[in-house]
């Protein structure tokens, strides 16, 4: 149902990069996210709409806030984005669980079906991710993302140029 993997050209992860390590987090890949929403979403497909950024989640008394939350209308459900600026550590499952188990129970709508919730990380062993994955009976996956200079030069050649496409826009 989802991409292998994502390509966000939209955020400038060159620029990112060069800051001093202490500053870069996801926070900074979530607020580009948020300030390009639009491009997000399109890189998700269609029939996304865009419910909130940090949302709040609360059970027990314990509170969390969700990095992105997002509805799909085909799906009829809930989905949850939590981002992660470097390699898939298994224990963002455990994370990702907790909030889809709180979404269900809290914000779901009785009509609505399970909520899903994605991993998005800067990179990860596809193999090993798909293996601890399988304990969770929840609905999750794991993906990557890129930018355009991180693309292989063969096919940075057969895409378009940026401006190309915002001109055709």
């Amino acid at each position: 149902m989802f991409k292998d993997e994502y390509l966000l050209d939209f955020i400038n992860v060159e620029e990112i990069g060069e800051r001093d390590s202490a500053d870069v987090d996801e926070r900074v890949v979530e607020n580009a996210i948020i300030h390009n929403v639009k491009n997000f979403i399109m890189t998700f497909g269609k029939d996304f709409a865009f419910v909130g950024d940090q949302y709040h989640l609360e059970a027990f008394n314990e509170e969390f806030f969700s990095d992105l939350l997002f509805f799909n209308r085909e799906l009829n459900c809930l989905v949850v984005v939590e981002l992660k600026r470097g390699d898939f550590k298994p224990s963002y499952l455990g994370q990702l669980s907790a909030y889809l188990r709180i979404v269900d129970d809290k914000i779901k709508k009785p009509h609505e079906n399970r909520t899903i919730g994605i991993v998005l990380c800067k990179s990860m062993n596809k193999q090993f991710a798909e293996y601890v994955i399988q304990d969770y009976d929840k609905p999750m996956g794991v993906t990557t993302y890129k930018s355009l200079s991180e693309m292989p030069e063969e096919m940075q050649k057969v895409l378009p140029d940026l401006d190309d496409i915002k001109k055709i826009m």
